[in-house]
Formats: C-alpha cells, structure tokens, sequence
C-alpha cells in the first residue's frame, strides 16, 4: 500500500536541501564578491592611506590577541611559576616534620623549621630573629586577629631546666611585648621548669607536643590540649 506520510517526508527533506543548498551558494557568493571586495580594496585601501592610525589601531588588537593566547594555552603552574612575589609568598601548605628530622636540623635550622610550621598554620609574618643579641626571641609571628607570638627554640640533647624558662620570662613579654610567649623543647623540660612555666603564663611545647604540631596539628590546638591535660 502507498505511505503518504513517507512520500511527505521525502518531500520535506528534498525541498528543505534545495533550500540549504541555495542559501549556501548565495553566502558563498556574498563572501567571495562582496566582503572580499570590502577587505580589499576598502579596508585595505584605508589602511594604505592611514598608516599611523593603522599602527595604533593594531597594535592594541594585536597585544589582546597575544594576552588571549597565552591565557588560552599557557599552563596553570606556570602562571604561578610567573606571578613572582604572590607565589613566593604563599604558605607552606601540608608541612610536616619528623622528631628525626627536627633532631638532626642545626640550631638554626630548627628555629627557621619552627616559623615554617607558624606559616603553614595561618600566622603572619612568621619568621626566625634568633642570633646574637636577640634576647630570647627566636621566632616571632602574628596571628590572624594580630596578638604576636614569641618563640623560644630549644634543641637541647636534655630537658630544659628552670634557668632558661626564667631567663626568657624576663624578656618575652617586657622586650618582646608578646601575648603568647612560648618555649620549644624538643627532649621537653624539668619538672622545676614546667613548675616555673605555669606560674608565669609561659606555654611549653615538649617532646610529645612538637610531635604533634609537627605533624600537622595547629599550634594553638595543641596548646589548648597541653593546657586541658595540665
């Protein structure tokens, strides 16, 4: 039997591609006669005629075409590698340390892997002054609400005693002007000294403390845990 709806639908698609097919040769011939034309002999010819404004005209599409590209086919880590001070400053996130490795660091290592581990928490300005003349103070750091934190770093081979805790008391807080004053001890302290450290507000991060701040834990939560568990 005859299908008219099958004979309807071959008509469509015959009419609708003579359509298609006239509307492209129609655009063909616009492309190719007219804007050919157009580029040519009037732009061209304007360009001819106007070299300066021409220059400047191109030379800020060409800079835009150039930025676009690179944006469009440069790498997201070599951005970075290019931002220059923003990438040098950003904070050493995911830092961590052995008990081992803080104990075969130099002194001075020590107190500089100290202010790393203050930048990785979120501290600002953290950085190591301890030297000669430094009364104390071998790390210094802000937190976010802008309350300083002074660090003393011990890498003694034995248990800090009494004398040091009292030695960095008098200098903490008086020439340091810190609000948290703290003592890194990494073989922790004499029982005299913990003593000492708890009358006058002196925070003590021992053996198992470091441990875990070096780990990855924050500072602050670890104090608060050392605190709780006093």
């Amino acid at each position: 039997m005859y299908d008219d709806s099958s004979f309807e639908r071959w008509l469509k698609f015959g009419l609708g591609g003579l359509f298609a097919l006239a509307a492209a040769k129609m655009f063909w011939h616009w492309l190719t006669q007219d804007v050919w034309h157009w580029i040519t002999a009037d732009v061209w010819g304007w360009i001819t005629e106007h070299p300066w404004w021409s220059a400047l005209i191109a030379a800020p599409v060409t800079l835009f075409v150039l930025a676009f590209l690179v944006g469009l086919f440069l790498p997201d880590d070599a951005v970075r590698v290019y931002g220059g001070a923003e990438a040098e400053q950003e904070e050493p996130l995911g830092l961590t340390y052995s008990l081992d490795q803080l104990a075969a660091m130099s002194p001075a290592g020590f107190e500089q892997a100290c202010a790393d581990l203050l930048a990785r928490d979120g501290f600002l300005r953290a950085r190591r002054v301890g030297g000669a003349g430094d009364l104390g103070a071998d790390v210094v750091a802000w937190d976010a609400p802008g309350n300083k934190i002074v660090l003393q770093c011990k890498q003694y081979a034995r248990p800090v005693g009494s004398t040091e805790i009292q030695t960095f008391n008098g200098t903490a807080r008086p020439e340091h002007g810190a609000d948290t004053a703290v003592i890194v001890g990494l073989n922790g302290f004499t029982t005299p000294a913990s003593h000492f450290a708890t009358r006058h507000d002196i925070t003590l991060i021992g053996r198992e403390d470091l441990e875990s701040w070096a780990q990855g834990e924050h500072l602050y939560l670890v104090i608060a845990e050392e605190r709780s568990a006093a």
